[in-house]
């Protein structure tokens, strides 16, 4: 027996896999269930739109999301419906929104560079601790919380709905930071330390730029919650001059059956462009923040 023939026995025996491309049918098949998801997602913000520019007694007539006739005054008599206004809703909630996302962004980022870069005493202890609250409903804490706000007179202010951000209570965006500063190399913040940097220096002029698309994602999601968060306002607020979108769109469903429903329509529908705003502007941002994070452990 030759040598080759020795080489062609023991020769693990590899067959090419044919490329199995998919048929015409299941394409077709697969792109038409795709467009089905879009078309029942989507279907609730068309008929919304829809009911915003009908009459009132048109809007729950018809399942159809192309109206028979158009009335725009829905906007107008929506916008000036409730005094203060919608205008001063819309207000409001830019100011919960932006003081939450700037205590978001300051206190999580500090407390993430702190466990993902520092040493100090029972460090484990403090992120179980930090993690576990992830797992605490809010619902629980919610009348010690009261009961502290209203001790320092807090109530009726915005105070409650802000404050806590600035003391780094969103656990979610402290692990998600976490897990993106694990990610960065350690070489560089020995290099800063080499020059000279101290660890402020080093937190502000190295792990800052390479964080920004947690930061954007962070900032993005606190924007969102914060802007659609319905309890803590109406727990924390009882002036109708203070109350934030949610409140302002629950003012025109009445209990007693008078309810301006295609106000309320035309005003949700007004209400969603800030959210859709800040998601076009960082939405490079959002999704490398999110994929970067969930890549790097």
């Amino acid at each position: 027996m030759t040598t080759a023939t020795l080489d062609r026995r023991e020769a693990p025996r590899t067959r090419a896999r044919p490329n199995k491309r998919p048929t015409p049918l299941r394409t077709i098949a697969w792109h038409g269930l795709m467009v089905l998801v879009c078309v029942v997602s989507i279907y609730p913000l068309l008929w919304m739109a829809r009911s915003s520019v009908v009459p009132e007694t048109e809007i729950f007539s018809s399942p159809s999301v192309i109206p028979s006739s158009i009335d725009l005054s829905n906007y107008p008599a929506g916008w000036v419906a409730n005094p203060p206004g919608f205008g001063q809703f819309m207000l409001n909630s830019l100011i919960i929104c932006v003081g939450a996302v700037l205590g978001n962004l300051i206190a999580c980022t500090l407390a993430a560079y702190a466990f993902a870069r520092l040493r100090f005493p029972l460090k484990g202890l403090w992120f179980t601790v930090m993690l576990g609250t992830m797992m605490l409903p809010g619902h629980v804490t919610l009348i010690p919380q009261y009961a502290l706000f209203s001790a320092v007179d807090w109530v009726g202010t915005y105070l409650p709905l802000i404050v806590p951000k600035f003391l780094a209570t969103d656990a979610f965006f402290i692990f998600l930071l976490i897990q993106f500063m694990r990610g960065i190399p350690r070489e560089l913040d020995e290099a800063a330390e080499i020059d000279g940097a101290g660890r402020w220096r080093t937190f502000r002029s190295v792990m800052l730029p390479l964080t920004v698309p947690a930061l954007a994602t962070t900032a993005v999601f606190t924007f969102i919650w914060t802007y659609e968060d319905f309890l803590g306002p109406l727990i924390y607020l009882s002036d109708l001059n203070d109350y934030p979108v949610p409140l302002g769109l629950r003012m025109f469903v009445n209990a007693m059956g008078n309810s301006s429903y295609g106000q309320l329509f035309a005003m949700s529908l007004l209400s969603l462009l800030p959210v859709f705003i800040t998601f076009l502007l960082f939405q490079r941002k959002l999704i490398q923040g999110i994929a970067t994070t969930g890549l790097k452990g």
